[in-house]
């Protein structure tokens, strides 16, 4: 079967860390169909390339400003013979939906969805939030749609109705779980978190948090992996507390990064507002570590109350308590027992099977077969 995959996310030269999860699913399709992806690049991440490989995959690029109406009609205008050969075509992130829109595919189409506004509109500006309802509406035009978690499945089924709507979540890879340090000798108590330094993460309230934790007497630190505009106020509001020699912000980090700061930290901590699938959460029990996060988003589907607390509240006092009731109740829990509570359910082999089993149903049904 060979699989178109169009999105406007996917890692450039000048954005080599963009669409790392539309990668991934790639990737994971990858093993059970052929896979090109053509690449809806918008300005700011266009390296002037038009064909390329990327970790093996055919990559094919198309300009396009999804804030300009006449490149959207351009880009759909291309789409039609660098998806004409194609069995299938796979969509992913909400702009790819506007060019396919406009012209729909005669093959089978299926659109995978990430998008946060979609469960919290009020983390869009005004105009979009105004005008969100009606976009929205996009997504009815898909013949199946997959979402990461029920959490962002919910208003999608809102607006397809009857229409098939799936979950297949994020890929988190199982690796290798390195032990917990042995903290007998060691009082300290070591926070992870890893995400970007904006409101919706907010890094601000965790610095709050560690400060609440050190006047309480816990001997609190918190590295926080990540970069973003608030990292300035981040580090003031550390120094004005207080806490500043406590808190390191490394900035962004590649997957090897990550990993060794899981396995240095007792806990991870992560204030979220709202997310979708938390997937550094996800990370951080897969790597066998407890977790303290904000309630708001799917993460609630995947963590287990033996290792980790959500927090419905943006509220500094139980935030801290949650991580002193995590800390004391896993201490001697093993990495591995935390690990296994997630275990393979979220690797590239299950997540690619999710997919195949997707487009079979697609190709059971022939919809959109010409």
């Amino acid at each position: 079967m060979r699989v178109a995959v169009v999105t406007t996310w996917f890692p450039t030269a000048v954005a080599p860390s963009r669409g790392s999860f539309v990668v991934r699913d790639a990737l994971a399709i990858d093993r059970h169909a052929e896979v090109r992806v053509i690449h809806l690049v918008p300005p700011a991440d266009d390296d002037g390339s038009r064909r390329t490989i990327h970790e093996g995959l055919d990559v094919l690029r198309v300009p396009m400003d999804p804030r300009r109406p006449d490149q959207i009609l351009r880009a759909s205008r291309a789409l039609g013979p660098a998806i004409a050969d194609s069995d299938l075509v796979h969509s992913m992130a909400f702009s790819s939906l506007l060019p396919l829109s406009l012209h729909r595919p005669r093959t089978p189409w299926i659109h995978t969805e990430h998008w946060s506004a979609l469960t919290t509109p009020a983390t869009l500006p005004a105009p979009a939030r105004i005008a969100l309802p009606v976009l929205s509406r996009l997504l009815a035009r898909p013949d199946r749609v997959t979402a990461v978690c029920e959490f962002l499945a919910r208003p999608i089924r809102a607006v397809r109705g009857s229409r098939p709507t799936a979950v297949v979540p994020c890929i988190v890879e199982p690796g290798e779980v390195v032990a917990r340090r042995d903290r007998e000798d060691d009082s300290s108590l070591r926070l992870v978190s890893t995400g970007g330094l904006i409101p919706r993460k907010d890094p601000v309230l965790a610095v709050e948090v560690l400060a609440e934790l050190v006047e309480r007497g816990a001997d609190a630190h918190l590295e926080w992996l990540g970069d973003g505009p608030l990292r300035a106020e981040t580090l003031d509001r550390a120094a004005a507390l207080g806490v500043r020699d406590r808190l390191t912000l490394p900035g962004t980090v590649d997957g090897a990064g990550v990993r060794e700061a899981l396995a240095r930290a007792d806990l991870f901590f992560g204030p979220t507002r709202a997310d979708n699938f938390f997937v550094s959460a996800a990370e951080a029990i897969v790597a066998g570590r407890p977790v303290v996060l904000g309630a708001t988003g799917g993460q609630g589907e995947y963590v287990q109350p033996q290792v980790g607390t959500l927090i419905d509240v943006q509220d500094v006092m139980a935030y801290a308590d949650a991580v002193l009731d995590v800390d004391a109740r896993t201490r001697t829990l093993p990495a591995q027992d935390i690990a296994d509570t997630i275990g393979d359910r979220f690797s590239t082999a299950a997540v690619g099977r999710g997919y195949a089993a997707q487009y079979e149903l697609l190709d059971t049904a022939g919809v959109g077969r010409r």
